[in-house]
């Protein structure tokens, strides 16, 4: 899923949700089906933050995490 489905098609997290319960064979509740929809449209705004920050060419992924 990318940004542009929640801009540009507001029925795309939507039918997301109903899609992607459905092959899971997941049964979603009526009444819970608002609130999948906008967690998963603020997720994707917050995945948004992440995907599109600028990082520059001369960036080099680190051989070994150390926190």
């Amino acid at each position: 899923m990318t940004g542009a489905m929640t801009k540009e098609k507001p029925d795309a997290v939507a039918d997301y949700v109903d899609r992607t319960a459905a092959l899971m064979d997941l049964p979603l509740q009526p009444e819970h089906r608002p609130g999948v929809i906008a967690n998963l449209t603020r997720i994707t705004e917050i995945a948004r933050l992440v995907t599109e920050f600028p990082l520059s060419e001369d960036i080099e992924i680190a051989p070994i995490f150390k926190p």
